[in-house]
C-alpha cells in the first residue's frame, strides 16, 4: 500500500481542517472507506477532503465531527473554511502559485489575476457572480489583489504570459477600465521577471483552445499544470500529463508574437482605447 500523501496544513484553511480530519481519523484506526462507509460518502470524498481539494458540506462535516469525536472542533473550522473566498477546485491551485519559482500561464478570455488592476478584476468578477452581493464581490476583488503579492517579495516567480487576443482586444468594464488595463500589462512586461507574449488571431487553431492553462515549477518539487474555464478547475500531477501540457505550451510559444512585438501590438491597443470616449464602442 503506497504512503499517504503528505500533507501541508499551513498552505490553506481547507488543508487545515484536512489535515485535522487525517489525525481524528488515524486515531480511530479507520480507513478512508471505513469512514465514508459510517457518513456514509465514497472514500474518494474523504480522500478530498483529507488533501484539502474539497470542503465537505456542512452536514457531512458535522457528522465527520460527531463520528471522529471532535467536539465542535472540525464544525469550528469548517466555518472558517466555507469563509475563504476561493471555491473548492481553486484551494490547491492558489496554495502552489504561492510556492512556485516558474509560471507559464496560457489565458485564453482574460489578463491573469497576478496582473489584473482592481477596475478590471472588479468588473470580471460581478459579471461572472451575478447573485453575489456587493460585499461578497468586494472579498473576491481583495482575495485576488492579495494573490500579486507574490510578485512583490524580493525573489519574485518568473512570470510567462501568453494572451490570445481576445484579451486585449474584449473591453471588460469599458474603456476606461481596459486602457489602465492594458497600461498596467505594459507596466508589468517592463519588469525583469515578467514576460508577456500575444497569440494573434490569425495564427489558427493551437494545442491549448479548451480554456486557460498555467505550468508552475518549484525548486525541488514535480511541476504541475492547471487548466481552467469560467467555472472549473483541474491541477493535474502526474508527470505524463504535465509533460503533455508543457509540450502544448512550447507550441503556443512558437507560433506566439515575440515579447517586443507583442508590446507593440498591445500599446496599439491601449491607444485606441484612450483615444475612444466613454460612450463609444472600442
Amino acid at each position: 500500500m503506497p504512503a499517504p500523501k503528505e500533507l501541508d496544513p499551513s498552505s490553506s484553511l481547507a488543508a487545515l481542517y484536512g489535515a485535522k480530519l487525517r489525525k481524528l481519523r488515524s486515531r480511530t484506526g479507520w480507513t478512508q472507506r471505513e469512514l465514508g462507509d459510517k457518513v456514509p460518502v465514497a472514500h474518494s470524498r474523504i480522500a478530498q477532503f483529507e488533501l484539502g481539494n474539497e470542503t465537505p458540506p456542512r452536514d457531512v462535516s458535522a457528522k465527520l465531527d460527531e463520528l471522529l469525536g471532535a467536539d465542535g472542533d472540525l464544525t469550528d473550522l469548517w466555518e472558517h473554511v466555507r469563509r475563504t473566498p476561493f471555491p473548492d477546485w481553486a484551494r490547491a491551485f492558489v496554495a502552489r502559485e504561492a510556492k512556485a519559482t516558474k509560471m507559464l500561464k496560457y489565458m485564453a478570455h482574460a489578463v491573469p489575476g497576478l496582473l489584473q488592476t482592481e477596475a478590471y478584476a472588479r468588473a470580471l468578477l460581478r459579471m461572472s457572480r451575478p447573485r453575489d452581493t456587493d460585499a461578497q464581490v468586494e472579498e473576491l476583488v481583495y482575495a485576488r489583489l492579495e494573490r500579486q503579492a507574490v510578485l512583490r517579495g524580493g525573489s519574485p516567480p518568473l512570470l510567462w504570459c501568453i494572451l490570445d487576443e481576445a484579451v486585449i482586444r474584449r473591453p471588460v468594464g469599458g474603456v476606461a477600465v481596459m486602457h489602465g488595463q492594458l497600461n498596467r500589462l505594459l507596466h508589468s512586461a517592463g519588469t525583469p521577471h515578467v514576460v508577456v507574449q500575444l497569440l494573434p488571431f490569425d495564427k489558427g487553431e493551437h494545442p491549448v483552445m479548451g480554456g486557460s492553462l498555467t505550468l508552475l515549477s518549484f525548486g525541488k518539487a514535480h511541476d504541475v499544470a492547471y487548466t481552467e474555464s469560467s467555472h472549473s478547475g483541474e491541477l493535474l500531477e502526474h508527470p505524463e500529463e504535465v509533460a503533455e501540457y508543457a509540450l502544448a505550451y512550447d507550441l503556443l510559444q512558437a507560433k506566439a508574437l515575440p515579447p517586443d512585438e507583442s508590446l507593440q501590438v498591445i500599446r496599439s491597443v491601449a491607444k485606441e482605447y484612450s483615444t475612444c470616449t466613454p460612450h463609444e464602442p472600442a
